[in-house]
């Protein structure tokens, strides 16, 4: 088991008393550059440490049983003691979110969280909160923020958001935001970072248009950028919609109804009527990252690396 010099300075109390032994060593490492430090075999992450040109590393020996007591310990203590990891994505539809979204899960090892995915659920669950939304769906209503931040309030308390969690499609307003506030205010939590993927909007038709998905896993193909393997095209210089199949499934792919040049035009303009605003209701908390989602993938994740990391 590998820590950073940085993560031993805050195990070192825990491992000692586990009868953990380590070996230290210095060596050059790659060049000057903002990143997480992962606790291996824990799961574990704290942002804002800094890979300089040389890193000290360690590596510790003990029974199986003396290194999980030791890394419950500190997972124990970065519960009670570090703030977790609250963040908003936020991007016009094809920015980037889907692609960038699960990248920062895996790094962080903190869940997405979408707004559709834990209504469906709580309903599913037949959680207090669910039924409510149940019964407000069945009546033909709109389910109201109240039952919205009850269903998330329900959802944070699950033992994967122990150390954060990422929210995806919401808030969608200002009020939403403040509701999202006072409830996280309640466990002296806050948001720690709201990322904007910003991408022009004459850029994001071709993207959209020429984007499938499969439906069941969301996985994400593009007829330009990413197509599948199967893709054939067609006289007219389309695809062929019977070639459009997942690469891992072989299962047909589709288009949204909405991700059309038409209905483009009015999602842009609700993203943008609506997102502008919530930035500027968390710009004086000094927590929002503008991303430039329109250069090459590797370019965007890095600025979205630099963009997680508390020391600028």
């Amino acid at each position: 088991m590998l820590f950073t010099n940085a993560a031993r300075r805050i195990t070192s109390s825990s491992f000692r008393s586990a009868g953990v032994r380590c070996l230290s060593s210095t060596k050059a490492a790659a060049p000057k550059a903002t990143a997480p430090i992962i606790f291996a075999g824990a799961g574990l992450t704290a942002l804002g440490l800094t890979y300089n040109n040389y890193a000290t590393t360690t590596k510790c020996s003990a029974p199986t049983s003396k290194v999980e007591e030791a890394v419950k310990a500190v997972e124990d203590k970065f519960v009670t003691y570090w703030p977790r990891n609250i963040m908003i994505l936020f991007g016009p539809p094809g920015a980037g979110k889907g692609t960038h979204g699960p990248k920062i899960e895996d790094l962080l090892g903190i869940p997405q969280l979408s707004t559709g995915d834990m209504l469906r659920a709580a309903v599913s669950a037949q959680s207090p909160v669910g039924k409510k939304a149940q019964a407000v769906m069945k009546a033909g209503g709109l389910v109201s923020d109240d039952i919205v931040i009850g269903i998330i309030r329900d959802r944070i308390q699950e033992k994967d958001c122990k150390f954060g969690f990422i929210l995806d499609g919401f808030p969608r307003t200002v009020v939403q935001a403040k509701a999202l506030d006072d409830m996280l205010a309640e466990e002296g939590a806050a948001v720690t970072k709201v990322i904007e993927l910003k991408v022009p909007d004459e850029v994001l038709e071709e993207r959209i248009c020429g984007r499938w998905i499969h439906k069941s896993s969301g996985r994400s193909y593009h007829v330009k950028f990413a197509p599948p393997k199967s893709m054939k095209v067609g006289e007219d210089g389309k695809p062929v919609q019977e070639s459009m199949t997942d690469d891992e499934t072989g299962e047909n792919l589709m288009q949204r109804p909405d991700d059309t040049a038409s209905a483009l035009v009015k999602r842009l303009a609700g993203y943008h009527g609506e997102t502008v605003p919530i930035l500027k209701h968390y710009e004086p908390h000094g927590v929002v990252k503008a991303v430039n989602a329109n250069q090459k993938m590797d370019g965007v994740w890095g600025e979205v690396l630099a963009s997680l990391s508390r020391k600028q």
